[in-house]
């Protein structure tokens, strides 16, 4: 058995997310550490950073060190009418990382669900989110959104793909005041730009949130919304399911539900996930898809209990001493459920809660 103290945070959370994954039918996957630079460089927006290391092939063929999981994925499944294909991952990425700039190598697991998806296996998908969450912390939210209905609005509102491509980035930011001073240099109305603030300012407990959304707007995705509310309603953590305007993802790669998770004492995301079947069309594949990555090298900013001490027990012994009693004694005290350090003489720097001579 490991002793879950000595395991980094993002080691813990592999394994309990592993066994949660393997309870609703999804297969482990294993992926090479590097595919064709190509594959990449076709699909840079969808990746975290463009920034990749690259190297030569013995055939000369230019070869990238793994920047993301799912697009691998994609490229090694096969379109089946009328079957799924369910995996899950815990893959390390290379990338430069957002908190040191410099390259990293970055545990990240998740799931992919391909094929002929629907609103069960987005329910299933959100919930597996919402139980990953759950594993690692007690403190967690998942917010939710709907690229559909967020289309809706910004058509509603005006179809030029400037302003469109300019508001998104106001909306996810949850910035109003420029968002106002945007919709002011296109000449939208009054009307049409209190509603365009009123929809992003509209988060929270999904309940409340749907009667305001359909005050707001007419789209077809309100109704696949209400449906998975209810659907979630009776999971547990459905308190922690929010639904926010402002979680929004590349729209040419993404489209209907889109989801993002956070933590407490973590800033940024540490979950992300959605349906991607505008990402699958453009890698030539007829199939849906549904999925989700959690980046477990953001589990390092959570504040972990310290220890006063390194081992339990220092056991110091003479070089005369019987080494088989030796032996005998520190598997002893290991038996008694103490960690053990045998040694000669006092370690400088080793912090113990005890010292025993033999």
């Amino acid at each position: 058995m490991i002793e879950e103290q000595i395991l980094k945070s993002e080691e813990k959370a592999v394994f309990a997310l592993r066994s949660l994954y393997k309870k609703y039918g999804y297969l482990p996957y294993k992926m090479s550490k590097f595919e064709e630079y190509e594959l990449y460089i076709r699909n840079k927006d969808f990746l975290v950073s463009d920034r990749i290391i690259t190297f030569n092939d013995t055939n000369g063929k230019l070869m990238a060190l793994k920047p993301d999981v799912t697009l691998s994925i994609i490229k090694n499944s096969e379109d089946k009418k009328g079957e799924k294909q369910k995996v899950f991952y815990n893959e390390n990425v290379y990338r430069v990382s957002k908190s040191t700039k410099n390259y990293k190598e970055i545990m990240q697991a998740g799931l992919e669900c391909i094929g002929d998806i629907d609103l069960y296996d987005i329910f299933e998908a959100v919930k597996l989110a919402v139980n990953s969450l759950s594993l690692i912390s007690d403190e967690f939210v998942l917010e939710i959104s709907h690229l559909g209905i967020l289309s809706a609005v910004l058509d509603d509102v005006c179809k030029d793909k400037l302003f469109q491509s300019q508001a998104i980035e106001f909306i996810s930011q949850k910035n109003t005041h420029d968002l106002a001073r945007l919709c002011e240099n296109f000449e939208i109305s009054t009307q049409k730009t209190d509603k365009l603030i009123s929809f992003i300012s509209t988060y929270g407990e999904r309940e409340e949130v749907l009667k305001k959304l359909n005050c707001l707007c007419k789209s077809e995705s309100i109704k696949e919304l209400e449906t998975l509310s209810a659907m979630l309603s009776k999971c547990e953590f459905s308190d922690k399911i929010i639904f926010d305007f402002s979680v929004v993802n590349d729209m040419s790669y993404y489209n209907g539900f889109v989801f993002k998770g956070f933590l407490s004492g973590i800033c940024e995301g540490v979950l992300s996930g959605g349906q991607y079947d505008n990402l699958m069309q453009k890698m030539d594949r007829k199939s849906g898809a549904v999925g989700f990555a959690l980046y477990l090298d953001l589990l390092e900013q959570l504040s972990k209990p310290k220890k006063d001490y390194d081992v339990d027990v220092l056991l110091i012994y003479k070089d005369s001493d019987d080494k088989q009693k030796l032996a005998q004694k520190v598997n002893e005290l290991i038996n008694q459920g103490l960690s053990v350090s045998a040694q000669k003489s006092v370690p400088e720097k080793l912090r113990y809660k005890q010292k025993v001579e033999l």
